[in-house]
């Protein structure tokens, strides 16, 4: 019995979030994630760069692209969860922010100094 070995098993050859979603998301999403497309305008597709699909969080997002949703055809047969983690880390690239592993509610932060305080607010040890 002959192993064969994968690149794909050992991350080697792997497609990024970006070529999945260019590949499988694109035609109906654009290539922006704007929704400008025929398709997306006559289903009246939400930009995903909008503040409402952003704040989703990663599992809500995975399970959209697993599971469909309305006309979007599921994809949970097609891609592989890491592959859909890395579309759903495209997303949030699309939109421009730096965010945790968690999604958007981690978003990655300044560390805050201890005993320093945000611009503007009045000092509290008076």
């Amino acid at each position: 019995m002959a192993l064969v070995a994968s690149p794909a098993l050992f991350g080697q050859g792997a497609e990024t979030g970006e070529a999945l979603f260019k590949r499988n998301c694109a035609g109906c999403h654009g290539p922006d994630g704007s929704g400008q497309t025929a398709m997306g305008v006559a289903s009246k597709l939400q930009d995903l760069r909008s503040a409402d699909v952003q704040k989703m969080t990663d599992a809500q997002l995975a399970d959209m692209i697993a599971k469909g949703k309305g006309k979007m055809p599921t994809y949970g047969a097609r891609l592989n969860p890491g592959q859909i983690q890395s579309v759903v880390g495209y997303l949030r690239e699309l939109a421009g922010e730096e965010v945790g592993p968690g999604g958007p509610a981690t978003y990655l932060r300044k560390p805050e100094i201890p005993g320093s305080r945000p611009p503007g607010k009045a000092d509290e040890r008076r």
